[in-house]
């Protein structure tokens, strides 16, 4: 049987506009399952037990901001942590797809969820044949947000008839944790673009060429579906 896995995440919430969070992102790895993966993942285990966090579900937004379980670690240590991420997301044979929106002038949560379904709907539109080329395209989301859980119901279901949902818990699947290091770029792309960039990202990566180079390009190589 020919499967086809996607990982969902998100960034951003409904609630009203403000400037920390003026974004709402969609974030998919999508993994072929006959591509075997298990050795770049053992990679990842043992560099992360090499960096002093073995067995670690990894929070890129949070390891870039210095925030959560990251906030006694040194700068050199987190940058190291991304690092290994990064490399283990640049050699995966995936591709993944980032749909996005602004939420300044929106201010109905209906119309920002309106606008990211149309989003969702053209991807799978423009890619229908790669999606129905397989038998069985299973989606993995935490169930982070109910509006998400319902516009992914909605419009896979409404447009393929091959899909199957799975509740996913971040701490069970790398590529889930893919899918959030996806969305933390996406949101520092949109970020760099708008002149927005916070001063402790701005920290992280040193200079917005290093962040661009070294981690927007490799985002940029993985977006293989239109």
């Amino acid at each position: 049987m020919k499967e086809l896995s996607i990982f969902v995440d998100e960034s951003g919430d409904f609630g009203d506009y403000a400037e920390h969070s003026s974004y709402y992102i969609i974030s998919m790895i999508l993994h072929d399952q006959s591509i075997d993966i298990t050795k770049d993942v053992d990679w990842l285990e043992s560099k992360l037990a090499d960096l002093g966090y073995p067995n670690h579900c990894m929070h890129s937004g949070p390891i870039i901001r210095n925030e959560q379980e990251y906030r006694k670690d040194t700068l050199d240590n987190r940058r190291k942590l991304l690092k290994a991420i990064m490399v283990f997301f640049r050699h995966l044979e995936i591709s993944c797809k980032t749909i996005a929106i602004e939420k300044k002038h929106i201010v109905d949560p209906l119309e920002a969820v309106s606008k990211l379904s149309k989003l969702l709907a053209r991807f799978i539109k423009d890619n229908y044949e790669f999606f129905i080329d397989y038998d069985v395209v299973k989606v993995y989301y935490d169930n982070g947000q109910v509006e998400i859980t319902k516009l992914l119901s909605s419009v896979f279901n409404a447009l393929l008839d091959n899909v199957e949902f799975r509740r996913v818990y971040p701490s069970d699947y790398r590529l889930f944790q893919v899918a959030d290091l996806v969305c933390s770029l996406k949101l520092l792309k949109l970020k760099m673009e708008s002149h927005e960039l916070a001063k402790n990202e701005l920290l992280f990566f040193e200079q917005e060429r290093v962040l661009n180079r070294k981690y927007l390009k490799v985002l940029e190589d993985k977006e293989k579906l239109s």
